[in-house]
């Protein structure tokens, strides 16, 4: 059972790390924080704070440290229920971590450089602000998920379906709103950004899922 490993202890590392992170997060920037945490629904925040956004943001670099110790830990629990493991390798969940922010750093870099190739950089920024910011958001999401999958029971696979479904509607739910609030930028660019969307958001999933679950 997942709760009577051993190793749980550097669960417990990662979840209080992630917890100063978003406390810290907090402290430098309340108001920013407080905007942030009720941006599923509401346009506001990506309203405000997208013309605010710098390449280097010490606000979304720290929540975004969060999101990969959270991901790493959600990721890993999912791992040991779908293949009914007990055994926790330290350096394998640290090397899950790395292996999601490099993932998603090089992700980025690759579609600033096809947004520059397109033209569409100004659109492309206000996309990829949004969307860190929901993953961020889910990042926050997955603090409290994670401790109740540790701690509280033993989660069935049912439920750990449960909640992926309900982060990838969180996400959506976002996404939508997003597009909504940006809607006259994106239909005079629509072509362009759809076969951005295919190509750097669908077909990296894909490759992974090929390279990962059908081998």
């Amino acid at each position: 059972m997942l709760r009577e490993t051993l190793s749980n202890d550097l669960f417990t590392i990662f979840i209080i790390i992630g917890l100063v992170t978003v406390a810290i997060t907090k402290l430098i920037a309340p108001k920013r924080f407080n905007d942030f945490t009720y941006v599923i629904g509401n346009s506001k925040y990506l309203k405000i704070y997208a013309r605010e956004q710098k390449f280097l943001d010490k606000f979304e670099a720290l929540l975004f440290f969060n999101l990969i110790l959270s991901s790493s830990v959600f990721v890993y629990i999912i791992y040991l229920k779908t293949t009914q493991t007990t055994i926790i390798y330290p350096d394998a969940i640290v090397k899950l971590a790395t292996g999601i922010a490099v993932f998603i750093l090089i992700k980025v870099l690759i579609e600033r450089l096809v947004a520059s190739i397109f033209e569409i950089e100004k659109l492309t920024d206000l996309y990829l602000f949004q969307k860190i910011t929901y993953k961020n958001y889910l990042g926050l999401l997955l603090l409290p998920i994670n401790a109740i999958l540790l701690y509280s029971f033993t989660p069935s696979l049912n439920f750990i379906y449960f909640i992926i479904i309900l982060l990838l509607i969180i996400n959506v739910v976002g996404l939508i709103t997003s597009f909504k609030a940006h809607q006259s930028l994106i239909k005079p660019n629509l072509f362009y950004f759809i076969l951005y969307l295919c190509t750097l958001e669908i077909a990296p999933y894909i490759i992974l899922y090929k390279v990962f679950i059908l081998n």
